[in-house]
């Protein structure tokens, strides 16, 4: 079963749709995250969960 690694990012209600999605597409591309989950409220705020995969290395035995 995979594991992962968990951060909460916050956009603020100021932020563009464009510039918000510039913000994540970075994370995506050179921190290799994911969206896990993006809740949207009603002062138009975002806050935005981004996942990524651990990936642990088993040592060899010689």
């Amino acid at each position: 079963m995979p594991e992962y690694e968990f951060v909460d990012v916050y956009v603020p209600r100021g932020v563009s749709r464009k510039e918000a999605t510039r913000l994540l597409t970075d994370h995506a591309e050179y921190g290799h995250w994911e969206l896990d989950r993006l809740s949207l409220h009603r002062d138009g705020s975002r806050r935005v969960r981004l996942r990524r995969r651990i990936i642990r290395q088993l040592r060899a035995t010689w």
